[in-house]
């Protein structure tokens, strides 16, 4: 196994430069580079601190077997629910506020809506595949039902709430991940 290049791989995958990577690590720049043409060889305890802020571990990174997972199964989804607002989200993809997007399903009891996000950057796409739902962009309000989409720009507070008696459900895409 090529360490180094492994590295350098998982490195480009998360679009750190060498520099960042190195200044998550506490190590220079200067070391990176050579651990990943196979200069120099880190130490146990460097290596781990290097796999861990590249998401990963020794375990992980050594098993060569390991693919990343396609298809997500019932038992695989995460749901939480929250009473309070009446709606329940379920995490389709597992773990996936590690990755660009994040894909969720949330269901809206009547009157339930979602919590208020604050703006940040970042992208909002959502499908509506049961009800009907408002959707609010700090003062504005939009109104989507069964078969439509909404997309934007989050850079201003956001939510969404039922607009009907029925229960709403919709696929909805976050990017950076923030649920």
């Amino acid at each position: 196994m090529n360490i180094g290049e492994k590295i350098k791989q998982l490195r480009v995958k998360m679009s750190l430069t060498q520099e960042e990577l190195a200044n998550r690590c506490e190590l220079s720049k200067g070391f990176i580079s050579q651990v990943e043409r196979d200069l120099n060889s880190p130490s146990i305890a460097t290596l781990v601190a290097i796999l861990e802020s590249l998401g990963t571990n020794l375990k992980d990174f050594f098993n060569d077997s390991q693919q990343d997972k396609i298809v997500f199964h019932k038992e695989d989804v995460y749901i939480q629910e929250n009473l309070e607002l009446g709606h329940k989200i379920s995490w389709i993809v597992p773990n996936s506020q590690k990755n660009k997007i994040e894909p969720i399903l949330i269901s809206l009891e009547k009157s339930g809506k979602s919590k208020v996000y604050d703006p940040h950057q970042g992208e909002i796409f959502g499908y509506v595949l049961s009800g009907s739902i408002n959707i609010f962009l700090g003062a504005r309000k939009f109104k989507a039902k069964k078969g439509e989409s909404f997309y934007y720009n989050a850079t201003t507070t956001h939510y969404i709430e039922n607009a009907s008696n029925l229960e709403a459900t919709i696929l909805w895409l976050s990017t950076p991940p923030n649920f």
